[in-house]
């Protein structure tokens, strides 16, 4: 059934957003927050920019460290703010 799910994804007309970033905090229950960083060219200027979002993640598990590289996905809205889940975790911080 899972591999179902993941065909669906990846046909669907709008498939989820997946995004990396670094966990820059850890202190609620079953969630954390990331910083997704974007590189864009100024439309004036065009002269890269870094934007910073930080989004509200899912972790089940209360698994993840501050500086952990993870990788997360969009998800339905799991309360007020959180909108993305946990996919996996690319490097541990050290």
């Amino acid at each position: 059934m899972a591999d179902d799910t993941a065909a669906t994804e990846e046909t669907r007309a709008n498939p989820r957003k997946v995004r990396e970033g670094t966990v820059v905090s850890n202190s609620m229950d079953k969630t954390a927050v990331v910083a997704v960083t974007d590189r864009v060219r100024h439309p004036r200027y065009n002269k890269t920019v870094q934007r910073t979002n930080k989004l509200y993640v899912h972790d089940e598990a209360n698994d993840l460290n501050v500086g952990d590289k993870v990788r997360i996905q969009e998800t339905r809205p799991l309360s007020k703010l959180k909108r993305w889940r946990l996919v996996d975790v690319l490097e541990r911080a050290r």
